[in-house]
């Protein structure tokens, strides 16, 4: 039994590393070459790895946590504000984050102050579009729960009125396949976002 066990949890570990790899790679089709990045919610730190490996980029993960697995420039901090000033990153990326999130406000308007003038936001969701989805969405809510507070699923139409009404423009949406997390076979969306608030900290940089 043990051994079976080991066996999941390395199938898994391979599964999440691969998984970061592939979003890295998407990540840096849709940003600009040279810039700084900041990987918010960034977990175990391994799309933000990869991302620094393919692209040279100055990337640094921000989460809750002491440390991350990854050997990456890492920075804990306290679920309000980023330890960054202002309008020091040219992208922002949220990965699978907004919906753990329990004051939405709070990180958009961090990722607002943060986002340097022409900067791009890069988030990525879980979408609920049909029943099914709903089933894997329950179980991770479960998994959760206790440790963010209970998660926010959210559909197409939701996250475009959520982006608007923080001051941001959608320039790209982009379908991902629900496959491409096998142990999460749910509808995900790449959105691409820019400030479209000129009274924002990122539009007045």
């Amino acid at each position: 039994m043990a051994r079976l066990i080991d066996g999941f949890k390395s199938r898994w570990r391979r599964q999440v590393i691969g998984r970061a790899y592939e979003t890295a790679r998407e990540v840096a089709e849709v940003i600009p070459r040279d810039g700084r990045v900041l990987d918010v919610g960034c977990g175990h730190g391994f799309v933000a790895y990869h991302l620094t490996v393919m692209r040279g980029a100055n990337v640094v993960g921000l989460d809750l946590a002491k440390r991350v697995d990854a050997p990456i420039n890492y920075m804990s901090y306290d679920g309000n504000r980023f330890p960054v000033n202002n309008g020091s990153f040219d992208t922002v990326l949220l990965c699978y984050v907004l919906h753990h999130t329990q004051d939405i406000s709070v990180v958009l308007n961090e990722v607002s102050r943060v986002l340097s003038k022409d900067g791009v936001v890069v988030v990525y969701e879980d979408i609920p579009q049909t029943w099914w989805d709903r089933i894997p969405l329950w179980a991770h809510n479960r998994k959760w729960e206790k440790r963010t507070g209970p998660c926010t699923f959210r559909s197409e139409p939701e996250w475009r009125s959520v982006f608007r009404s923080y001051g941001f423009e959608i320039v790209a949406e982009n379908p991902l396949s629900r496959w491409s997390f096998l142990f999460h076979p749910v509808t995900h969306m790449q959105y691409v976002l820019r400030s479209s608030d000129p009274n924002s900290p990122a539009g007045n940089n």
